[in-house]
């Protein structure tokens, strides 16, 4: 309105100057024309009006057209308006995502931003910018840098290759690295692909290394079923890499990432890409073919790349190809100071296949089938992979809480006795552990109310949180159809409660990779006990059985016990059962305890080889 009201005051100053003389004009003519008759006087009045009134007419119209054009070019400034905020709003977003981003840099873990650097020289070596010598030095210059590390190569992670490769060759103060490099080459690494216990042991024991000053990364295949959530800058690595298989050279692609802090790299084959390109991770009648393509390409990786790890860590059958590999084949190609480690989780999935097949990694099938090396001691017109893993490796470690290393070698049933028996100086034991920063109640953002040790009362609050969450009266004590409740759907936060608001805890074994129950039970002040007594019957000559965890050694003391004899020992000796929980809770059994200690034992028996 504010428009069309401006054009209409102004109507006058379009008026053409021929209707400007006519409106002047019209009192004088009509002063001296008063005698003529009426009728004249009508017909001149009417021809006048006529006139003026299409002249407003044509006015009207013309006003009608500027305010039209006025219309739309207030349009089109609304619309470049709306247009230019847009623009605004995304350069603010993008601000923001910078400033976010570097935050999380300067503020985030080192060995994020270290393994950034590390991953990047990886791809530089990839796409021919350096040699692998080169890319062993930058590595070196990487791994032994301390102080300032992270402030003086951040703002060159959005850089071109050449750039940070420019920096890094700029920087001179290096040390002395102390800790371990380790490559892991496993099939499983939670929380990217967790079939079983695999992935939390790998994903548990890597960052518990790397808290404590070692480098260590990861190589997976790229599974269609990978969930990438987790994974922090996440990229495919422009240039192929070729690996062999089957008498050629096939290429690959190379993706790189950082997940919990550690370095992992995805292998996706090309050419063989329906290997891993399935719903499933296991359960596949080739499954011999699938995992020695990918043992044979992690190999090759390495050598491609120039990295020269400490230990190659390799993991159950799957991968356990990689020993015989490395000793013929890889040891003379710039990896002769690095050594082989083997853990077993499980000695019953060993993979028997026809010998001739080892020639598809290029492995020599007449020089492995024999009794000494990889042919299997009950069926010796096969292969055993698993029992070449053990014979090749510089170390094994079976993954065990309650098996002590007397009872892994003299335990009838898995067929690798006579394997074991001969290799068994170089066979340790290793608890499973759990995931302190996810599992602790003294900072548990998931209880009503955090406890610890020397401070219990957040444990009595717990316990009425439950209760009532679960609707039991808080004076129940009988256990009767009415004091019983079944959950059937797996609840996060409800799981913590019940942990946090338990005096005990019943566990079908104190084995349990998956779950962890006996472990998170024991932190949690909780009593674990055993359902049945089938385990029981290690307790007898648990002290003095050799090589038993210091985790059996301890859960002993509730193992002894059924679920009647707890019930009664909380009421009639309450100070004796607090004693015994608190000291419990005391006990480190995470992956930075027991577990950790044997591995760095391991890689330093390795080191003196």
């Amino acid at each position: 309105m504010a428009i069309l009201a401006s054009c209409l005051y102004h109507l006058p100053h379009f008026l053409p100057k021929t209707s400007r003389r006519r409106s002047i004009g019209a009192l004088p003519i009509r002063s001296r024309l008063e005698a003529h008759d009426n009728m004249e006087f009508s017909q001149t009045s009417s021809s006048q009006s006529e006139l003026q009134s299409s002249d407003v007419w044509q006015l009207f119209t013309e006003a009608q057209q500027n305010i039209l054009y006025l219309n739309k070019q207030r349009m089109v400034a609304v619309e470049e308006l709306n247009k230019a905020k847009e623009e605004i709003q995304t350069l603010h977003q993008r601000i923001e995502n910078l400033e976010a981003g570097k935050h999380e840099y300067t503020g985030g873990d080192k060995s994020s931003i270290l393994w950034e650097v590390l991953l990047r020289i990886d791809s530089m070596v990839l796409t021919g910018l350096i040699d692998g010598g080169d890319a062993s030095d930058l590595r070196r210059l990487v791994m032994d840098s301390k102080v300032s590390f992270p402030d003086d190569v951040v703002p060159l992670l959005q850089k071109r290759d050449a750039e940070l490769l420019a920096e890094l060759r700029r920087l001179s103060r290096q040390s002395k690295r102390s800790g371990f490099h380790v490559v892991h080459v496993c099939t499983e690494m939670e929380p990217v692909v967790s079939v079983g216990s695999l992935g939390s042991y790998v994903t548990g024991i890597s960052r518990a290394l790397q808290r404590k000053g070692n480098l260590v990364e990861v190589i997976l295949p790229k599974y269609k079923s990978l969930d990438l959530t987790m994974v922090q800058g996440l990229q495919e690595i422009q240039s192929e890499f070729y690996s062999y298989f089957n008498g050629q050279l096939h290429g690959n692609k190379i993706w790189t990432g950082v997940v919990y802090g550690i370095g992992v790299t995805f292998l996706e084959p090309l050419y063989y890409s329906s290997l891993f390109n399935r719903e499933m991770v296991y359960g596949y009648s080739d499954e011999f073919e699938r995992f020695t393509y990918f043992s044979r390409a992690s190999l090759d990786y390495l050598v491609k790349v120039g990295k020269h790890p400490d230990v190659i860590h390799i993991h159950n059958w799957e991968t356990a190809i990689i020993g015989p590999l490395f000793w013929d084949i890889f040891i003379n190609q710039g990896l002769s100071a690095t050594r082989i480690l083997l853990t077993c989780q499980d000695f019953a999935s060993q993979c028997l296949e026809q010998p001739e097949k080892l020639a598809l990694c290029g492995l020599d099938p007449s020089r492995l089938n024999r009794p000494d090396r990889l042919q299997d001691h009950s069926k010796a017109h096969l292969v055993n992979i698993l029992k070449g893993g053990i014979i090749y490796s510089n170390k094994v470690i079976f993954l065990s809480s309650i098996n002590s290393k007397g009872r892994i070698l003299w335990s009838p049933g898995h067929g690798l006795e006579p394997t074991l028996s001969s290799h068994k100086d170089k066979l340790v034991v290793a608890p499973y552990g759990f995931d302190q920063t996810m599992w602790d109640p003294s900072r548990d953002e998931l209880l009503p109310e955090n406890f610890s040790v020397s401070d219990m009362k957040g444990k009595g609050i717990c316990k009425s949180s439950l209760q009532q969450h679960v609707g039991l009266s808080e004076d129940a004590s009988s256990i009767l159809g009415k004091n019983v409740r079944f959950i059937n759907k797996y609840d996060e936060a409800l799981s913590h409660l019940i942990f946090g608001g338990s005096e005990i805890i019943l566990c079908h074994t104190y084995e349990d990779p998956v779950l962890q129950v006996p472990l998170k039970a024991i932190r949690y002040g909780a009593a674990p006990i055993l359902v049945t007594s089938i385990e029981r019957r290690f307790r007898h000559f648990v002290e003095h059985d050799f090589g038993s965890t210091q985790f059996f050694k301890y859960i002993s003391a509730f193992s002894n016990m059924s679920l009647m004899q707890a019930v009664d020992e909380i009421r009639n000796m309450p100070s004796e059962w607090s004693r015994k929980i608190e000291e419990a809770m005391l006990e480190d059994f995470t992956w930075d305890a027991e577990c950790y200690n044997v591995h760095i034992s391991a890689y330093e028996s390795l080191k003196n080889l």
